[in-house]
Order: C-alpha cells, then structure tokens, then sequence
C-alpha cells in the first residue's frame, strides 16, 4: 500500500462518519443513564414527612401516594379506646426532608388485642416465675390470691372469675390472677388416724398430746 492510499483511507468520510456516531452514541447513553438514575433515584426532589399518628392508614396511604412517599406497617398495637386502623406511631418523626419514594414505617391499632397460649405455670412454678414470665409475654397481672399451701408456690391462674387452663389462649388485656400459696398447710382431723393433725394451735405445749377443748 502506498502512502498516498493509506492517507486516503485514513482521512476518508466513511472512517470519519463511523467514528462520529460512535462518539454521539456513547454521549447518548452516557446521557441516558444520568437521567436514569437522577429519576430512579429522585437526585435532589424532597418532601416533608407529615404527622400521620392517629389517622386512618387508608386515608394515609392515599395521601403518601400524593406525596411519593411510601407507607409500610410494620407492627400492630391494641388501645381498646381507638378504632382498629388507627397509626399509633410513625418511624420517621413528622417535618423530616426526605428524598421521594422513602417509606415510613408505621404501628397501627388493631381491632381485637392480641391472644397468646398460656404457658404450663400452675402446680410447675413460683409465684416470681410466673409473674416473670407472663410480663415478659405482654399480659397484665393483678394482685395474687392466696391459698393455703407452700409459700409463693403457684397452684392455678385465674381470669375475669373463672381458672384458665394449660394451652388456652388469653387476650393480652385481660387481667390475670395468679393463686399462690400462703405458707400455712392445713390437714382435716377425721378421729381415726393417728397420723392427721387438728389445727397447729391446739398442741399443748408440754408433750404435744391433742387436746379436745369441746370436752373442757
């Protein structure tokens, strides 16, 4: 090849005009990713994040599609004096600038309090366990009945006046009674055996013989 045709096939249009829209077309997609990515990514668009506690999440939903914000419920809580549906909190604090397309992870009311099983706590723990335990579950408890038995030993659970069983599912807002013992162990004196005992205040205190005060 002479250099007069390498010349003319260097500096030809053909060669030239290839070159050109391959540089126009790097420029368009270089151009199309920015653009891309500014509205995938809302580059610089911003919104304030309203107050959305106490509100219905259905009204709240329509009003963060306005927005371009987006509403996720995370968790439900029970407070028996609202309506079920009801926000009860709100992660992001409201009059937050955020970018568009941001969620705002929200509780919402439930319409009935969550039921759990109740675990296996009557004649198989202390009164400190149960009581433990069932805080840790989300239950309320009142103060304890008494029965006579092992101190602080728990005999039964009891609710709204009636004894719950093992396994028996219970709303978290209803108030549980643990039966606990008092300490004092009674034995029924039935006059034939020798090993039963009448009430502990009637030992004599000399020999401990058994004394009959009805024949006094």
């Amino acid at each position: 090849m002479t250099s007069k045709d390498f010349f003319r096939k260097t500096f030809s249009g053909y060669l030239w005009g290839n070159c050109l829209g391959m540089v126009v077309l790097a420029a368009l997609l270089a151009g199309g990713a920015a653009w891309f990515l500014d509205k995938y990514t809302h580059h610089g668009e911003t919104v304030k994040v309203p107050n959305v506690v106490g509100k219905n999440v259905r009204a709240v939903e329509n009003q963060f599609e306005q927005l371009g914000l987006i509403l996720e419920v995370v968790d439900t809580g029970y407070i028996k004096t609202l309506p079920a549906d009801i926000i009860l909190q709100q992660v992001v604090k409201p009059g937050t600038v955020v970018k568009v397309g941001r969620q705002v992870l929200v509780t919402v009311n439930a319409a009935h309090a969550q039921t759990l099983a109740l675990p296996d706590l009557a004649d198989n723990s202390s009164y400190r366990e149960a009581e433990s335990k069932l805080k840790a579950m989300g239950f309320r408890l009142t103060a304890p009945k008494y029965t006579s038995g092992d101190r602080d030993w728990v005999y039964s659970l009891e609710a709204e006046g009636r004894a719950l069983r093992v396994g028996e599912r219970v709303a978290v807002d209803v108030p549980i009674t643990l039966v606990i013992g008092d300490g004092h162990i009674y034995e029924e004196y039935n006059g034939s055996d020798s090993a039963d005992t009448a009430t502990p205040s009637h030992f004599a205190p000399d020999d401990g013989e058994i004394i009959d005060e009805s024949i006094q």
